[in-house]
């Protein structure tokens, strides 16, 4: 078994995975189902690029759910074991939950996720776990009320994504994550609030450094707080126990409180890249396939999908892509040769 990082690369159950150009093989699927969303967060959808005049992708430029799931089925058989359907904010997309009914019965998906903002999660959370979905993942980067309409660009509800997130937990879509992005003199003075505030109640949160997704989000380097930092702060407030990755590819370093509180992780992107175990691919909203978050440019599978492509040429298409994949963006940041002209929008992709 080949290993990078000290982590087994190909899971139990993908035996036949496609593998790249660095021995990482082909086992996580996003797939972005809407473009838009409704909160405009400066770090993705700054509201002074994403206003109301902004044109976002037409419905019929979209995916359809049937285009969605044979792709889904063609991503398995390449040794796909995990979808993840992201954003934009995917609860925008009408009858999600039929989505996620057809996806969670094919054969061979060992997991099945959602990434939200948690706005509309309260109203939807008990149909999608009818339907099959297995966990769920929101994105919240404050629990304080001015600080998270500042972060969501001026959205005033953070009691319906609390709302949202105990849904989730009594509709048993666990383990249910909240993800944090943290900003140096932005929400890093709250990073002890959050963690208190879900300390104890199951939900796992885990913080992510500030990343250079996209080409709007202001990123400077001075903003990211390391991982590190932030872990020894957690851990002088409540001693702090390292557990093992969960499951091959796992991006988070995971913490249990010593007290029984439950676990925290924190998502070291930019100070300690994780680009040699990243077993990740993604499908925008339009049908475009990327092998890496920061990538400039992808493979149209819309288009091979409506001109009458066959099964058997989609999984090729899929297998040369993945074997031609050679990304490392986050082990070349800051070389002048590793920032593309133009990286896709994180809104357009998922996270």
């Amino acid at each position: 078994m080949t290993e990078i990082n000290d982590r087994p690369l190909v899971a139990i159950g993908a035996p036949d995975a496609a593998v790249d150009t660095r021995g990482r093989p082909l086992l996580d699927l996003r797939i972005s189902v809407m473009d838009r969303c409704n909160f405009r967060c400066p770090y993705c959808m700054p509201r002074e690029t994403f206003g109301d005049g902004y044109r976002f992708l037409p419905a019929t430029d979209r995916l359809s759910f049937d285009e969605i799931v044979r792709l889904a089925r063609r991503f398995v058989v390449e040794g796909v074991r995990k979808i993840r359907l992201t954003g934009g904010e995917p609860l925008l997309r009408s009858g999600l939950p039929d989505l996620v009914g057809e996806l969670s019965a094919i054969d061979g998906i060992e997991d099945l996720a959602l990434t939200t903002n948690g706005v509309l999660l309260a109203q939807h959370a008990a149909e999608l776990a009818a339907q099959g979905l297995s966990r769920v993942t929101v994105s919240l980067d404050s629990i304080v009320p001015e600080t998270f309409r500042r972060m969501s660009g001026g959205f005033d509800g953070l009691d319906r994504v609390l709302d949202g997130i105990r849904a989730a937990l009594e509709a048993g879509l666990a383990p249910v994550k909240v993800n944090a992005v943290v900003q140096r003199g932005i929400n890093d003075a709250e990073v002890l609030d959050l963690a208190r505030h879900f300390r104890g109640s199951g939900v796992t949160v885990r913080f992510i450094e500030y990343m250079d997704v996209g080409n709007r989000n202001d990123w400077r380097p001075g903003r990211v707080v390391p991982a590190r930092e932030l872990r020894d702060r957690i851990g002088a407030a409540w001693p702090l126990e390292a557990l093992a990755p969960a499951q091959t590819g796992e991006v988070a370093e995971r913490y249990a409180y010593a007290d029984g509180g439950g676990e925290v992780g924190f998502i070291a992107s930019v100070t300690q890249p994780f680009c040699g175990g990243c077993t990740r691919a993604r499908i925008s909203s339009d049908g475009v396939f990327y092998t890496c978050l920061f990538a400039a440019t992808g493979t149209d599978f819309r288009a091979a999908i409506r001109s009458g492509a066959s099964d058997g040429e989609l999984g090729r298409m899929i297998r040369a892509t993945w074997q031609a994949r050679a990304d490392r963006y986050s082990e070349l940041r800051g070389r002048e040769t590793a920032v593309p002209e133009r990286k896709i929008e994180m809104y357009y992709i998922g996270g």
